[in-house]
């Protein structure tokens, strides 16, 4: 299968996926901003012929009767939108959520007002500028997975 590779924070949890054209978007709605604590979830369409787990399987937990919200249980990283035939996969949990354009915009009676401050608020820089005295600690004893699949993780110490 081709696809796109992705998967949760500790990497535990791995998949590789064929998104659907034209089905990326993000979503306003009460129910996706609770379950991906954020202003908004971004979302690519996927049926669940085109999503292989590759490691690990995800936790679920039903939001509705016809919808399941998938998610590490080790770390906690949002990754699916789960309906009947497929997935709406968390765009951030891409290893290059970049390659996948937004759409469109949905449940836009949830949508928050923060979201129109966003490119009009200050930029004050990157984590490293910001963060400048924590940085190099930060990145000393990071545990994220890395942006790529991995035979194993974490790395094997020797």
């Amino acid at each position: 299968m081709t696809g796109l590779s992705g998967g949760c924070q500790c990497g535990a949890v791995r998949f590789r996926a064929v998104p659907s054209r034209g089905k990326a978007h993000i979503c306003h709605c009460r129910m996706c901003q609770k379950a991906v604590g954020n202003l908004f979830a971004s979302l690519v369409d996927a049926d669940a012929s085109e999503v292989i787990w590759t490691r690990g399987t995800p936790a679920t937990f039903n939001s509705s009767a016809e919808v399941t919200r998938g998610f590490c249980s080790a770390c906690g990283t949002p990754l699916f939108y789960g309906y009947p035939g497929g997935y709406g996969l968390c765009l951030g949990a891409f290893d290059d959520p970049a390659a996948i354009p937004l759409i469109h915009e949905s449940g836009m009676e949830g949508r928050l007002p923060q979201v129109d401050q966003i490119g009009h608020i200050p930029n004050i820089g990157t984590t490293e500028e910001d963060m400048a005295d924590e940085a190099p600690a930060i990145a000393a004893s990071n545990r994220q997975h890395p942006d790529h699949d991995t035979d194993h993780w974490p790395p094997v110490s020797g």
